[in-house]
């Protein structure tokens, strides 16, 4: 019987790519997951990984092999999971990745109440503006817009993820307010130029008759970083579009108002995901199902919704 380290190995390294990225979901070195993996090839009499400085590729006997164990493996982490002393989300790390403004705002204000249900729990939180790979960076919980979905991953929808036009009160002091999103390129323009490069994104903004129109924001300041944009916003030096869910308390506190309030940016759903073979009760699930009923409870989804009265 070949023994589950073995087998976990060389799953992890199948997924990710990469005897690093395995050993980090593992909890191992790369000399070791190496070594797994060999012990299995050696075992099989064949080899499973084409090996490059650069990154693994499965040879045909893998790919096999790999389509055979991976769903009955699945299965068995989630029976152990279940029996076992964490399968109540009495124990362990819970590693969450989430985006950076939302993850603050919203997120982990909740932590006190979480920690108190599940006080053995140990939080690891990556708050990070990027798309995450949920099985292959080893995450039990991915939030946020833009999540790569493979299979294996189940999501629910938190709120919508909708984009308004902000601006410093201080900023529009003796300046007319637009009518129209084609006029907020009379302002000074913040905008995001995403961080491996490429073009600024320019939205089209909508309103609840179906009516569109584009927002060609002027590109005064470009910044890589959408919680750097809020920032200088806040300081009062242009106009942005960002995130409802990003600007909603400095809406309610006064220090942002918002432009065209009848028009939004629609960039698709913020949502909780993690691993289909989570079981019930497990540690993964027991915080999305806290946080899907946290969310549920205080109407934010309503609340993060542009196009709402």
């Amino acid at each position: 019987m070949e023994s589950l380290a073995n087998l976990e190995s060389f799953v992890r390294s199948a997924e990710s790519g990469s005897f690093s990225a395995a050993a980090r979901q593992l909890g191992l070195t790369p000399a070791a997951v190496s070594r797994n993996v060999g012990q299995l090839e050696q075992r099989l009499g064949v080899r499973l990984f084409h090996r490059s400085t650069r990154r693994l590729e499965l040879t045909e006997a893998g790919e096999r092999f790999l389509s055979s164990v991976d769903g009955p493996l699945r299965a068995l982490r989630a029976s152990m999971a279940d029996i076992g002393p964490q399968g109540d989300a009495g124990g362990g790390v819970l590693k969450v990745s989430m985006a950076r403004a939302f993850g603050l705002a919203h997120v982990l204000p909740l932590l006190p109440e979480f920690r108190a249900q599940w006080p053995r729990l140990q939080p690891q939180w990556h708050f990070e503006d990027r798309a995450v790979d949920l099985v292959a960076e080893g995450l039990d919980v991915a939030i946020g817009p833009g999540l790569e979905l493979g299979s294996g991953v189940v999501t629910r929808t938190l709120a919508p993820a909708h984009l308004v036009a902000v601006v410093a009160p201080a900023y529009m002091a003796g300046r007319a307010a637009p009518n129209l999103p084609s006029r907020l390129a009379a302002l000074d323009g913040i905008v995001l130029r995403p961080p491996a490069g490429g073009r600024v994104r320019h939205w089209s903004m909508r309103q609840a008759d179906g009516s569109a129109q584009q927002a060609l924001l002027s590109e005064t300041l470009v910044f890589d970083d959408p919680t750097a944009v809020r920032e200088a916003c806040l300081l009062g030096l242009g106009v942005a579009l960002l995130p409802l869910a990003d600007v909603l308390l400095p809406l309610r506190r006064g220090a942002l108002v918002r432009l065209l309030p009848q028009w939004w940016a629609d960039a698709g759903t913020i949502a909780v995901a993690h691993a289909a073979d989570a079981p019930q009760g497990g540690k993964a699930r027991a915080f999305v199902d806290f946080l899907v009923e946290r969310f549920t409870a205080e109407s934010l989804a309503r609340r993060l919704d542009a196009s709402a009265p």
